[in-house]
């Protein structure tokens, strides 16, 4: 299907896809995914590509409805500072598009940090590769295939 779900396959991990239909004009595409398969938008995260130090990439996961705390991000990761990727230089890095960047299957694989928020739960949701799709997975195997620091990177 995706590089997400052939990494998780490969990966041997337990896993399920949730697929919905992505509405073009959908301004949050996390938000959406959320509303689309009524689930609980704690526990939908959104992959989003950050800016250290103003040269490296690196990937903050976090719940849908709140908001990447860049300084968290860049101490967590070791950097004095952080600013969010422009979108074509996420898509290339990642080989995924806006809205559909995963952490899992990177075409290189970024420094990565995920919300403690995630370890209150089972299962969490993340991009599965593209719009529309969405991998379900436990909070610690996304942890163990994307090597993520587990950190307290979001806010509001």
């Amino acid at each position: 299907m995706t590089p997400a779900v052939e990494a998780a396959r490969a990966a041997g991990v337990a896993f399920e896809i949730l697929e919905y239909t992505h509405d073009p004009a959908a301004e949050a595409y996390g938000v959406e995914a959320a509303e689309a398969l009524h689930l609980d938008p704690g526990v939908v995260f959104k992959t989003l590509v950050a800016k250290l130090d103003g040269k490296t990439l690196a990937v903050g996961i976090v719940p849908v409805a709140a908001r990447l705390d860049l300084k968290a991000l860049a101490a967590t990761l070791g950097a004095r500072k952080a600013e969010m990727a422009p979108p074509a230089e996420a898509e290339r890095a990642t080989g995924y598009v806006l809205g559909g960047i995963s952490p899992l299957g990177q075409k290189r694989p970024l420094a990565s940090a995920l919300d403690e928020s995630a370890l209150l739960y089972d299962t969490i949701y993340v991009s599965a590769g593209r719009r529309g799709a969405e991998i379900a997975l436990a909070p610690a195997d996304l942890v163990r295939l994307t090597g993520a620091t587990v950190a307290e990177i979001a806010r509001g």
